[in-house]
């Protein structure tokens, strides 16, 4: 047992996934990044799903101060966090099949638009019905999981197949089935979660090349500002009525 204190351990862990994400997702980041940048300046809208504790990052990248104001949250009732009682259903509605199409069928979502679908681990109905629904409809899909669960588990869709297998682009997590980076002999589980840390900077760093992307063709990334900066509503007032036909959140 290391005599090293377990929070020490637990931002040793998160540093060590953060860096192997570094090295071994930019190609996947870049072309992330690109895709949304290709949506932007071709006049589609960007929608960010998860279910969950996946859904904290896609709620991450909605209506962010630094963000693109035009990602808006493809929310289905009951599973976008842990508020619905009892928090079980949650998982249980993850595992509906049709649920999914039938949230697309009457979600603003439509032909030319792009969906980051956030799901750790890839294997439920819904998000893997979410990316092959949206693909048929002409949407780009940009999964963010771990493709460990892929070997590690069993698909939980009628298809056997997981969210990366219906995916333009895909983001590894590179999170350990289970999300848990500790273990101590004196506790009975495996502990301390690092998926929400590490996906959460992947989305941010597909976003932060999107932006990179648009200004480098000449075209104002379409970013909100902090509120709390002298200046930021007055900002954010105009980026919203210049985009206001692509954000839906403010409706």
């Amino acid at each position: 047992m290391s005599d090293r204190k377990p929070a020490d351990q637990f931002l040793d862990a998160a540093i060590g996934l953060l860096g192997r994400v570094r090295d071994e997702e930019g190609e996947a980041i870049e072309a992330a990044g690109v895709l949304l940048a290709d949506t932007v300046a071709s006049g589609g809208r960007l929608f960010a799903f998860g279910a969950g504790h996946s859904s904290l990052a896609a709620q991450d990248v909605v209506y962010r101060a630094g963000g693109l104001a035009l990602m808006n949250l493809l929310a289905v009732p009951g599973v976008v966090g842990v508020d619905v009682m009892p928090a079980t259903l949650g998982s249980a509605l993850e595992r509906v099949d049709g649920l999914a199409s039938a949230v697309l069928d009457t979600s603003p979502v439509r032909a030319g638009d792009a969906l980051v679908i956030v799901s750790l681990s890839g294997r439920n109905a819904l998000p893997v019905e979410m990316a092959m629904s949206a693909r048929a409809r002409g949407v780009k899909v940009i999964g963010v999981t771990s493709v460990a669960y892929a070997t590690g588990t069993t698909s939980r869709h009628v298809s056997g197949t997981f969210l990366k297998d219906h995916c333009d682009v895909v983001l590894d997590s590179k999170i350990a089935v289970g999300d848990a980076e500790l273990t101590l002999d004196s506790v009975p589980v495996p502990f301390a979660p690092a998926s929400t840390v590490v996906t959460s900077a992947l989305v941010q760093a597909m976003v932060a090349t999107a932006a990179g992307a648009l200004a480098d063709r000449g075209i104002e990334p379409p970013l909100l500002r902090s509120g709390n900066v002298d200046g930021g509503h007055d900002w954010n007032r105009r980026v919203m009525e210049q985009y206001g036909d692509r954000i839906f959140y403010r409706r």
